[in-house]
């Protein structure tokens, strides 16, 4: 087995051709988009023959709508039943950082046609990211998934990441200063409504994962009249952004190891991790414990016991990945104990060239064929962006160190990471806006989906959101672990009401809770395709 650390990502976790007569909603002497081929597929993307891209044009800083322009990369696929159209279906998969150009076609397959006959399904590259005009920050090929993800040393010494952290403030700021303080949100939200102003139509309806519910939220509350029907998933507390959501992260993990204990332990004829949930958690401890004594060598970096937690994090996402888990654990107990320690993980690619300036354009969407790669660390660098950008982190190390002592005692699956140091300790620029108030201004045309044991984005944080915007929400908690529910899992009952929502906008009445699927069932994705979504490892 190749240990490809950086490579294993969270696999969690979408268009009758539309001009402005069509609707007649464009801006006023906006041009008629222009659609044409679409960039190379990404590596195991099967891209729906259908898809089209283009190039929208928008102000990098919404205050100075005349400065400067940077590209926003739209794809598309019509509906075909042009007959039952509603109108547009905007999608974001998460991160912040993920790429979602591809993200419509991705579900596509799993998507009901109750929902894709009623709508075109577009995807884009939020700005910063892919294929839209994208930042960097230079982050070394060769840095270490723990500094990734803040992990503290195996004594909780920070040290290493604050070294890390202030590094990579730097060089974001020396690759792409420019275009930094403009990488929020808000801006984000705002591209958004370029877009639904640019394809002509009155409203446009969406559906974000993970980080992409606050980019919904945040939509919703700018633009509180041109949303149709918004479905959060998994969703972000508006009050918790940015640090204390990521502190969430360990009594998420907390909770959410349970479920694969369980699992192991019912399997451990097959896995030999422990007989009792109890068992395989202290073989979880112990081999952390080994790895952080004595890493098995490897060619870029040592596999570590951070780099285990970190792996065992990416799989607790999904059910589906808990056979891969179980199998690493095992793995790495016989390569401790006995026998040859596994192959290397695979370094990321090399670190991409400084952002260059944006192409000048004749047209508000153009074509997407041929454009420049993408660079190397953009994933990483658009999430560090965003993260520093919306809301200013503290600036005093001892904050951080306090709180992963205190989280390293109370959360001890998570070791302290989501409590520790980010590039925004030291970012250079300050907020230009505060945080966009979510509130329940507006029509009550928000569902939120939430499962009750998720890793990443724990229940609490979708009752807050759901709190938030009171009166506007439905809430749907579901009965099961992992990160994502609509598509992602078996949950006839949650799928049927986001489905229910999305073609024929029925919102439940009250908060419900629906059951959810047992582990021990689970042989496959759930319902949508292997995906790829911005997760630990991405």
């Amino acid at each position: 087995m190749r240990w490809r650390v950086l490579a294993l990502v969270a696999v969690t976790a979408l268009t009758a051709v539309l001009t402005p007569a069509r609707s007649g909603y464009a801006a006023a002497g906006a041009p008629a988009p222009t659609w044409g081929a679409c960039p190379a597929a990404p590596p195991g993307i099967q891209r729906d023959p259908r898809q089209e891209c283009a190039t929208l044009r928008v102000p990098l800083d919404y205050r100075q709508p005349g400065g400067r322009q940077i590209d926003i990369a739209v794809s598309r696929i019509t509906t075909a039943k042009p007959g039952l159209r509603r109108g547009i279906l905007l999608f974001n998969p998460g991160g912040p950082g993920g790429a979602g150009l591809d993200f419509p076609g991705q579900l596509l397959p799993a998507l009901p046609a109750a929902v894709s006959d009623r709508f075109d399904l577009i995807g884009f590259d939020p700005r910063g990211v892919g294929h839209s005009t994208p930042v960097t920050c230079g982050i070394p090929a060769d840095t270490a998934p723990d500094l990734l993800l803040p992990y503290p040393a195996a004594d909780g010494s920070i040290d290493r990441n604050v070294a890390f952290a202030r590094a990579t403030a730097d060089g974001c700021a020396r690759h792409s200063g420019a275009l930094l303080p403009y990488i929020t949100t808000a801006n984000t939200a705002r591209d958004m409504d370029r877009i639904r102003v640019a394809l002509g139509e009155r409203k446009l309806s969406y559906f974000g994962l993970s980080y992409g519910s606050y980019l919904g939220a945040v939509y919703a509350a700018l633009f509180p009249q041109r949303g149709d029907r918004i479905l959060l998933d998994s969703a972000v507390d508006p009050k918790l952004v940015w640090y204390d959501q990521w502190r969430a992260w360990g009594p998420g993990i907390a909770l959410r190891l349970p479920d694969f204990t369980a699992w192991a332990a019912a399997r451990d004829a097959s896995y030999h991790l422990g007989a009792t949930p109890e068992a395989v958690e202290k073989t979880y401890y112990d081999l952390a414990a080994r790895l952080d004594r004595d890493p098995l060598p490897a060619d870029g970096y040592p596999f570590t016991g951070n780099v285990l937690r970190l792996v065992t994090f990416d799989r607790l996402y999904f059910d589906f990945r808990f056979p891969e888990l179980a199998g690493i654990w095992q793995q790495v107990a016989s390569a401790t104990g006995a026998g040859a320690p596994p192959a290397a993980a695979a370094p990321p690619a090399a670190a991409a060239p400084p952002v260059t300036a944006a192409r000048p354009a004749t047209a508000a969407l153009r074509t997407l064929a041929d454009e420049a790669a993408v660079p190397a660390d953009n994933l990483r660098s658009a999430q560090y962006a965003v993260l520093c950008d919306d809301v200013a982190w503290p600036r005093d190390l001892a904050t951080y160190a306090a709180n992963v002592a205190v989280d390293r005692r109370l959360y001890p699956a998570a070791a302290g990471m989501p409590s520790n140091a980010w590039p925004c300790a030291f970012w250079k620029y300050r907020p230009a806006q505060p945080p966009v108030a979510v509130t329940d201004n507006g029509p009550r045309n928000v569902l939120i989906l939430q499962n009750l044991r998720d890793p990443a984005t724990p229940w609490f944080s979708g009752y807050g959101l759901r709190q938030a915007f009171g009166r506007r929400a439905g809430f749907v908690s579901v009965d099961q672990g992992g990160h994502g529910v609509y598509l992602f899992t078996r949950s006839t009952c949650a799928n049927d009401l986001a489905t229910a929502f999305l073609a024929r906008g029925e919102l439940p009445e009250r908060d419900t809770l629906c059951p959810g699927q047992s582990p021990g069932d689970v042989t496959g994705p759930g319902l949508a395709p292997r995906v790829t979504l911005p997760g630990p490892l991405g």
